[in-house]
């Protein structure tokens, strides 16, 4: 079995990590009711939080992006250095750009604002380590408009030649982009969802990346594929 992948009974293990208490005892108290996750642990700034992955061993990190001592984005770049695995989720009320692309090149597999319902951060955590990306609407806007500017900026520097992906990868990073999750890729392409998580794996390690996201900011930006 897979770093990636869990036995029927065994619980996700999740970390909270934010600085302000009530809020962490909000999130505690939803993981509580949810019989496949377990809070294994929390951190109240960047340090603790590396200190406490590496000690607790999380699958999914929960991470707020502005704390005290080191930001959330500079921990998850840390702690996916430390464990691979592990999938980090972005929570927070920063809706700036910046914070945004910088976590999706720190690894983050997901960017969602506070402002979404406290009981939808169960069924987040479950669809990033699932292998799908979640990202807040309002900042989704975000990224096709950073999609655009990325690309345009690729016109205008010289070519650097790609890692070299496979027919069938490529077609995979194509619906990748087009937000479509593991399962729907299967369906589209009649192949399994074993086989989607296969590909993607393998079109991380080529890129050398962490995240669905990251590949296709890169795709974009090396002029892989086109975003319509």
């Amino acid at each position: 079995m897979t770093p990636t992948e869990k036995g029927p009974t065994e619980k996700l293990r999740v970390l909270i990590v934010d600085d302000h208490a009530l809020f962490r005892r909000g999130l505690e108290m939803v993981l509580q009711d949810e019989d496949d996750l377990m809070l294994v642990g929390e951190a109240s700034d960047g340090v603790e939080a590396v200190e406490k992955a590496q000690e607790l061993m999380p699958d999914v990190v929960l991470m707020d992006v502005r704390m005290p001592k080191r930001s959330g984005i500079e921990a998850a770049g840390h702690i996916k250095e430390l464990l691979p695995h592990a999938k980090i989720l972005m929570l927070t009320i920063s809706d700036d750009e910046g914070d945004l692309y910088d976590a999706i090149k720190a690894g983050a597999a997901g960017y969602l604002l506070k402002e979404i319902p406290i009981e939808e951060v169960a069924d987040a955590i479950r669809s990033v380590w699932a292998g799908q990306s979640r990202i807040s609407p309002s900042m989704a806007s975000k990224l096709l408009t950073e999609f655009a500017a990325i690309s345009k900026e690729a016109d205008e520097r010289p070519q650097m030649p790609a890692p070299k992906l496979t027919d069938r990868e490529m077609e995979v990073l194509r619906l990748v982009a087009q937000g479509l999750n593991n399962r729907d890729i299967a369906k589209q392409l009649f192949i399994s969802e074993n086989t989607v998580k296969n590909h993607i794996r393998n079109i991380l390690e080529k890129l050398h990346l962490h995240s669905r996201m990251e590949a296709v900011v890169y795709a974009v930006r090396e002029k892989m594929i086109e975003i319509t």
